[in-house]
């Protein structure tokens, strides 16, 4: 139905590429349909799903319960909280914290959201720029909606760990993204060209941005969700999302939001990339729709912005 694509400068905070389907072309207004003169990228808001697992697992680390390294028994692959069941793909028994990112594990987040102050769970998020403006002073933009509440019931902790009752903006899981890209720093994004860094705020241990700046490359290699996402010579990491659409009385069975969030290169980030695709058609998970268009994406970035290679196998030399 439409996607969108945002790419910023890990550095700066400057928007390198802004990208929305469909579009329109300004010289021809004869086929020109309202809805295609949105800047999605900025305006429209969407569950973020998956990709706020990473927010959750740094918030995890920063709480002192748990390393890289702690292990999660995910047995027997489900978990209710209430009456509400939550199940992974499969039952992945003992998960360390990397490996419940890795696996986009739903029992795992859980375990660990609801040990979890909730309130400080929220801060974090705040912190990382969800429920206000990204100050890019794009007309319209939206803030995205996440809600604070006094009391929060299991359900809610639990869901809201994992991307659903709250909404974000492309370009604003990009700047919460750049977090990690950026030693911890949360920088103001501009649509206008920058040549030096701008000033930012630190926001999370640059210890722990470096810890899920791992886990998110881990989510790239072979077993993980978003293997799709990778670039031929470079390291990447990264996030997969999948969220049913809200509809009236509840959330659409067939209507979904596929979407990956990343960084590049993994050894030093240097562009952070968001990808979204409203209602695919046929497949539906981030991992086979939305990370395939981040690897090319990236691709051409990395080349274009001239960063060398950081992940080059040396060729053996014959004797």
């Amino acid at each position: 139905k439409a996607g969108s694509v945002v790419i910023l400068d890990a550095h700066t905070g400057e928007v390198l590429a802004m990208v929305n389907q469909p579009s329109y072309n300004p010289n021809n207004r004869s086929q020109l349909q309202p809805n295609a003169m949105r800047n999605r990228a900025v305006i429209d808001m969407f569950e973020p799903g998956s990709t706020m697992k990473p927010l959750t697992l740094a918030a995890a680390l920063e709480s002192g319960q748990y390393q890289v390294d702690t292990e999660i028994n995910t047995h027997p692959g489900y978990t209710f909280v209430g009456s509400k069941k939550l199940e992974d793909h499969r039952n992945y028994g003992v998960l360390t914290v990397a490996e419940i990112l890795k696996k986009s594990s739903q029992v795992g987040t859980t375990k660990i959201a609801l040990s979890l102050d909730p309130h400080e769970m929220w801060e974090l998020f705040h912190r990382f720029g969800l429920g206000r403006s990204t100050g890019s002073g794009f007309p319209g933009e939206s803030s995205g909606v996440m809600p604070n509440r006094a009391h929060w019931r299991e359900i809610e902790r639990a869901t809201f760990a994992f991307g659903y009752g709250l909404t974000v903006t492309n370009l604003q899981l990009a700047q919460a993204y750049g977090v990690f890209a950026n030693d911890g720093v949360f920088k103001p994004v501009t649509l206008i060209k920058r040549t030096e860094q701008s000033e930012g705020r630190q926001v999370l241990s640059p210890d722990i941005a470096a810890n899920v700046v791992d886990m998110l490359e881990l989510v790239t290699k072979p077993g993980g969700t978003g293997t799709r996402a990778r670039v031929d010579a470079y390291r990447v990491g990264g996030k997969t999302g999948t969220s049913h659409k809200a509809q009236a009385g509840g959330y659409a069975e067939d209507r979904y939001f596929s979407i990956f969030a990343g960084l590049a290169p993994a050894s030093d980030p240097r562009i952070v990339a968001v990808v979204t695709v409203d209602e695919p058609q046929g497949d539906y998970f981030g991992g086979l729709v939305a990370a395939p268009v981040f690897s090319q994406v990236v691709a051409d970035a990395l080349r274009l912005l001239n960063v060398a290679p950081d992940d080059l196998v040396a060729e053996e030399t014959p004797e």
